[in-house]
């Protein structure tokens, strides 16, 4: 197993150091020991709502399909899992030209974001950052892997030092910018299975095209969307630099949102698993549905869920205590994340 470390050059970092809402890194030991016990003979994983790739990351010694529609959560799970290879060094050698820069010109982030989630001096360096990878890669002097694992690198790397709790709903105002930008080396593996595939598309669209043995689902729970609370890194993902309205610095995020964070939710569940071709499907959804505010209740009710599963297959339930990480101050108690096992009819 990797292990992040510390070189008189560099610092090297893990997929799971980052934060994320409904990262379900800490549950790993949950959800691989239901796996094993229960699900025999798997050799192909689709994780289709995987946010930072937590979940992959406990079964890369099977083939592994990942999706999200954030473009920022697909280019970090390109990174972590994709089949093309890449090269060590030229990481290596970019984030230590990046972590030298200083003295910068004005750019689309200091235009935009200075002096809120970040200083004026990192703005800058983020800017110059991502319009450089952008440039090394349309002249190919970097392969499609190595764009992702340097983009990766510094949404890493804003995540850190950002001037927020943990998403980008708001940033606190008047403060001082002690820290500052610092890429780290991303310990990827060079040589991923080679029927290892990523995407980027609506995971109700996705399931109709694609088989595995297993296909593990951990959806949007409540009224949150993905996308408003990381709009600033899906913004440097993607790099298409649009115009930032209201004190949050938004940009237009109407094509993002997710079926799962809305009313039409349970519908949308209903589809997507009579779509599934799959032995086993394994839901990751906790029991929210009336400890938090109304923001954060659940979308879709227990009932509904196994009536849907059981439509498909035998049903199984586990559960476990967690103390979840969430956008506001909430502590709920007795918070559990359940596992609904389905196995498939044939």
């Amino acid at each position: 197993m990797a292990v992040a470390v510390k070189t008189n050059e560099y610092k090297t970092s893990l997929i799971n150091n980052r934060r994320y809402l409904g990262n379900k890194y800490k549950l790993l030991p949950f959800i691989t020991r239901v796996v094993n016990d229960e699900c025999p003979d798997i050799e192909m994983i689709a994780d289709i709502f995987a946010g930072t790739g937590a979940v992959s990351s406990a079964f890369t010694d099977k083939v592994v399909i990942t999706n999200d529609l954030m473009y920022s959560n697909y280019i970090c799970n390109y990174a972590w899992f994709s089949a093309e290879e890449y090269d060590p060094q030229i990481i290596i050698d970019c984030v230590l030209r990046y972590n030298s820069l200083s003295d910068l010109e004005d750019n689309y982030m200091t235009d935009n974001f200075s002096d809120t989630y970040f200083s004026r001096d990192d703005c800058a360096k983020i800017g110059y950052i991502r319009e450089d990878i952008e440039s090394l890669y349309a002249c190919g002097s970097i392969n499609k892997r190595e764009r992702a694992i340097l983009i990766t690198s510094l949404l890493y790397a804003m995540d850190k030092i950002a001037n927020t709790c943990g998403h980008y709903d708001a940033y606190r105002k008047g403060v001082l910018f002690y820290k500052t930008l610092e890429l780290y080396v991303p310990l990827a593996e060079v040589h991923n299975n080679v029927d290892n595939q990523c995407y980027n598309t609506d995971a109700n669209e996705l399931v109709k095209n694609i088989t595995a043995d297993l296909v593990y689902i951990d959806p949007p729970y409540n009224s949150r969307q993905y996308c408003d609370a990381y709009h600033l890194l899906e913004n440097v993902a993607r790099w298409e630099k649009p115009e930032v309205f209201g004190v949050a610095k938004k940009m237009d995020r109407s094509t993002m949102k997710s079926k799962y964070c809305t009313q039409s939710a349970t519908e949308a569940f209903e589809q997507l698993i009579k779509d599934i071709n799959a032995k086993y499907i394994l839901l990751s959804y906790n029991n929210m549905a009336a400890k938090g505010n109304d923001r954060s209740n659940a979308k879709i009710s227990d009932d509904d869920i196994l009536r849907i599963l059981k439509q498909k297959g035998e049903v199984k339930v586990f559960s476990e205590s967690y103390k979840a990480f969430t956008t506001g101050k909430s502590d709920i108690d007795d918070n559990q994340e359940r596992l609904f096992l389905c196995r498939c009819f044939n």
